[in-house]
């Protein structure tokens, strides 16, 4: 039979102009993790959809779990989690709103039962090493829960009372509970950790002389920025505060109440702890002002929602001018009026408006205009390199100083973040750690483990739920609006009941069961192509990448997402799957007649330090 005869005069298999895709290579760990929106672009790689699938079975235990492993704090998280995976989410795709994974991730943890059994609990036999912590965050307590069990002997250094580092003292009651926040950090310290609350450290030189194997540094970025040469900042001091240690104070019960009128000065996620703070200590009159345009604000969406919902108003594009006192009593702010122009880059510049400036009354102002990192506690002359903004010099996958020894994570090593990264980098840095005190190269990263396994059950039966139905994004439930502003400790959001969890997990398209292609049972006859709802499928000829992405039967414009690209078939054709608009919905492999198509279930999980000598996990 000629084959040519299904080819297109302009792109035969013979035209060496084309420099054809290689088949897809599924033995590549980190193809299908790709495919695996929500994990991919989470910073710790949570096995979302898994953990997702658990709660619908309800299955709570089992997510917890899941997620414990690789996000170490589920309930704050559930809570307080910037949710990079939701924007990646494949059902924000077709239709308005992704899956609420945040919020089903405390589903997992508020549901729960008893899980310490399933909790590692010291005293484990030791190895013989010795690491220091200094601070108590989330990257300090993500190494501590990654090495204990090794056997390392963990000494934990903070300034604060108990550990959590700023998901203590920066995030409020009302958006974490105490209680919460307590069980998940004791989790880790009840491995054995060596405790030192209340302790600040003022010299490494000092913990460096001691015999620590290994330091880690996660102390944050605890400075907040002021506007020190504002005109008038300093006349009326003691009702101008930095917001994190203003919040810090709220926190620690050192500070009770503020003044009726407070401005708070920023626009980000801090901005908004602190004006829904103020509310709850006797601010009746609280404004954000906020520099740049409001679709331009850091704060996330749903902290810029929930400020709104408590009738706080937010000022855009009003310009810091000058702190306003009489006989140094605080009287308010003068604000200049700016509008953004956006260059062909899509670069920013704030222009000043031809209009009178702006005064604002206040009895207190809040500066919630970003952080600074600190570290006058670093000698100069132990080797540690620092750079741009008086930053130290950090390797970025290793997470290791110029001083071999010495490790950096969380906002520590590269600036402000949240917690889900610090708790990625806490994750990095343990294996370093791993690898530098067991005499290994800590550039040799263990490999990732993974998993492919069929989840056929019938011919056309799967073992997990396949229906794609348009199932719009479920409410949250929020506490009473009079009731939560009168007690700063009274949790607002009250997230999912049981049957609510159930019906969001429902949501999720499962995209780590991933279709997998086998050409030798592929007949050819395009059942496939006509079923795929989304028309991802297409059998065509070869070609370069950007060829074939528009000769598909739907052109795949999203180069950030691969081309599923198998070996040649009979007829010299190649299958071609645009792994971005598919759905995950199995029509494929239930529709075809030779099973070439299979349904198989991606796990991933990302590499630990348990994973660089295996043998050594108790």
């Amino acid at each position: 039979m000629d084959f040519s005869l299904f080819f297109p005069p302009d792109y035969s298999c013979h035209d060496s102009t084309f420099v054809k895709l290689k088949p897809t290579d599924l033995k590549d760990p980190e193809y299908f993790h790709k495919v695996v929106d929500c994990q991919y672009a989470c910073p710790a790689h949570t096995p979302v959809p898994e953990y997702i699938r658990m709660i619908a079975l309800e299955r709570y235990d089992d997510a917890y779990m899941i997620n414990w492993e690789s996000n170490v704090f589920p309930g704050v998280l559930g809570r307080t989690c910037d949710r990079p995976c939701e924007p990646a989410c494949r059902r924000g795709r077709i239709e308005e709103k992704p899956v609420a994974i945040c919020r089903l991730k405390r589903v997992a943890a508020d549901l729960k039962g008893d899980i310490t059994s399933r909790i590692p609990r010291g005293p484990f036999p030791s190895n013989g090493k010795k690491i220091a912590l200094i601070g108590g965050g989330p990257a300090s307590l993500t190494v501590a829960r990654d090495l204990a069990p090794l056997g390392y002997e963990i000494h934990l250094f903070d300034e604060q009372k108990s550990g959590g580092g700023f998901m203590r003292s920066q995030i409020p009651a009302f958006r974490l509970p105490e209680e919460v926040l307590n069980e998940e950090v004791n989790y880790i310290l009840d491995m054995g950790v060596h405790k030192h609350f209340n302790t600040y450290v003022s010299s490494l030189k000092e913990i460096l002389k001691q015999d620590y194997d290994a330091v880690f540094i996660g102390t944050g970025a605890p400075r907040g920025k002021d506007l020190p040469k504002l005109d008038g900042r300093w006349d009326a001091k003691d009702h101008v505060h930095i917001g994190i240690d203003w919040l810090a104070s709220v926190a620690f019960e050192h500070r009770e109440k503020i003044g009726k009128k407070v401005i708070v000065v920023g626009g980000g996620n801090t901005a908004m702890d602190c004006c829904r703070t103020a509310r709850r200590l006797g601010g009746t009159d609280v404004k954000v002002v906020v520099r740049s345009p409001f679709e331009d604000m850091k704060a996330s969406a749903w902290e810029i929602e929930d400020a709104q919902r408590e009738d706080i108003p937010i000022l855009s594009c009003h310009n810091p001018k000058a702190f306003v006192t009489e006989n140094g009593v605080l009287k308010g702010m003068m604000f200049s009026r700016v509008e953004a122009v956006y260059d062909d880059q899509g670069k920013r510049k704030l222009v000043p408006l031809d209009e009178p400036d702006v005064f604002i009354e206040a009895d207190d102002v809040l500066m919630a205009i970003g952080q600074d990192n600190a570290f006058p506690w670093i000698e100069k002359d132990l080797g540690i390199a620092f750079g741009e903004w008086d930053m130290p010099v950090v390797n970025k996958t290793t997470f290791q100083s110029t001083l071999p020894k010495v490790f950096f994570g969380g906002d520590a090593a590269f600036g402000p973040e949240n917690v889900i990264t610090a708790v990625a980098h806490g994750h990095q840095a343990a294996v370093s750690i791993e690898l530098f005190c067991q005499q290994m190269d800590v550039h040799d990263r263990p490999n990732p483990l993974t998993n492919l396994f069929s989840q056929k059950m019938g011919i056309h039966e799967w073992s997990y739920d396949n229906a794609i139905v348009d199932d719009h994004r479920y409410n949250v439930p929020h506490a009473n609006k009079e009731l939560s502003l009168q007690n700063r400790k009274l949790e607002v959001e009250l997230g999912f009941d049981m049957p609510t969890g159930f019906k969001e997990a429902q949501r999720c398209l499962n995209c780590d069961v991933q279709t997998v292609f086998q050409e030798s049972r592929c007949i050819e006859c395009d059942a496939c192509v006509d079923i795929c709802p989304t028309s991802c499928i297409t059998f065509t000829t070869n070609g370069d990448e950007e060829d074939l992405r528009h000769r598909l039967t739907m052109p795949a414009l999203n180069t950030t997402q691969d081309l599923y690209v198998s070996d040649v078939l009979p007829t010299m054709r190649v299958m071609v799957k645009d792994e971005d608009v598919c759905l995950h919905c199995g029509l494929c492999a239930e529709r075809c007649p030779t099973s070439a198509w299979d349904m198989q279930k991606f796990l991933y999980n990302v590499s630990k330090a348990s994973h660089v000598c295996p043998s050594a996990v108790v």
